[in-house]
């Protein structure tokens, strides 16, 4: 229903001394002096900074990071709950740093349901709706249609105490979307749920994205909500973009250590290691290990024309072989987590935890050998599944 480009946008929160000390937003992303490693500058705490990005119409874009990164922030920015300090918001090419909120054609849906105790479900989704003075006929279908989408018909009578968590968020979720906004803006609707009602609700906003023509904003700090609901994820930290790119791309190719390391779970190994180039070809070698890049990789690294040079090793874990200690790292089993098709082994070698998955049956069936607290194992890993980072924390393929 509607684009969205955000331009240059800032987010400064004014010192005290100012006199002007903004409220602190949810989640504590509002300034503090304690908060870490975000940039105070003479005008304020700088909570968002250099924000750029183009939405596309009907698109699913999710803002993911770290609690204090400035996505929340960014979130209100965009509904006009907070000022935007320097930069452009565009809706559907209109400037809208200075349009009230009721006036952006967008709705958010937030953590903690805002629900109305004392109205029914009906009357909370009807509630928008009776405000713009829409005919009650009009009010009564828009109702039920959001209703039946979401599968709440049965509860339109109750009241919101007599419902669960899941049921509450639903409801929130109709009150929105019976306004048919250009954009729907959701700040982490489900981190108030527990696991099994949280896996539920996100294939219930699946379902809903294709029912509903609208463009969707959605903020998290669950990496696996931002993977499975995002058509684009937006990494943050710091109040910094760190890269934007679809799930997949952001999980094979991560643009510096803080994507590789948030991104995947269990998180992604590193390791201290050298780049080598030799008879034009480039090798990784780490600890007793040395691996040949594969050819992706050796032309990605030639057009860059990187030179040998002391590096970070990334490997996820479900990547990492063990074998017979021909070519391997040594290392010594602390935990051995049992997940059912797959143990997550915790090892230390070279001062580091290590995290292995290794699958509990081999291709017939049989049943692999289980590992005990302080056994020996060797492991290595191919040159395709390296991610090499330099100096500076950035992928040196990108």
């Amino acid at each position: 229903m509607a684009t969205l480009s955000l331009r240059n946008i800032k987010k400064i929160y004014p010192h005290a001394s100012n006199g002007k000390k903004k409220k602190a937003s949810k989640k504590g992303e509002a300034p503090t002096g304690e908060k870490a490693n975000l940039e105070v500058t003479s005008q304020g705490v700088v909570a968002v900074q250099q924000f750029n990005l183009d939405i596309a119409d009907k698109e699913f874009i999710v803002l993911v990071g770290p609690s204090g990164c400035g996505k929340s922030t960014t979130l209100r920015m965009v509904a006009g709950l907070e000022e935007i300090s320097e930069g452009e918001l565009y809706i559907d090419g209109k400037l809208m740093n200075d349009v009230e909120p009721k006036d952006r054609d967008i709705a958010m849906v937030f953590q903690s349901y805002a629900l109305y105790p004392h109205m029914t479900v009906y009357e909370n989704m009807a509630f928008p709706l009776k405000l713009r003075k829409m005919p009650k006929d009009e009010i009564d279908r828009k109702v039920k249609e959001a209703a039946a989408t979401l599968d709440i018909t049965q509860y339109l009578n109750r009241k919101p105490k007599a419902l669960s968590g899941g049921q509450r968020q639903r409801v929130a979720i109709g009150r929105a979307i019976v306004r048919e906004p250009k954009v729907l803006l959701m700040d982490e609707p489900l981190s108030n749920l527990d696991a099994k009602l949280r896996n539920q609700m996100r294939s219930e906003i699946i379902k809903l994205r294709q029912k509903i023509d609208t463009t969707f904003m959605y903020v998290t700090h669950d990496q696996t909500e931002a993977m499975t609901l995002g058509d684009r994820i937006v990494i943050m930290k710091d109040g910094f973009i760190q890269q934007i790119g679809t799930p997949q791309e952001v999980f094979d190719h991560p643009a510096n250590l803080f994507v590789a390391g948030f991104i995947g779970t269990p998180q992604m190994n590193f390791f201290d290691a050298k780049l080598l180039l030799e008879g034009g070809r480039y090798f990784v070698t780490t600890g007793a290990v040395k691996v040949e890049l594969s050819e992706e990789k050796q032309q990605a690294l030639a057009a860059k024309k990187v030179s040998a040079q002391d590096v970070t090793l990334g490997v996820r874990p479900n990547h990492i072989i063990l074998n017979d200690g021909t070519n391997a790292i040594e290392a010594t089993v602390d935990v051995s987590e049992m997940m059912g098709s797959e143990v997550h082994l915790h090892a230390n070698t070279q001062g580091r935890d290590v995290i292995i998955i290794v699958p509990t049956m081999d291709i017939s069936g049989s049943h692999k050998e289980t590992f005990s607290y302080g056994a020996k194992i060797n492991f290595t890993f191919g040159g395709n599944v390296c991610h090499i980072f330099g100096a500076d924390e950035n992928n040196l393929e990108l």
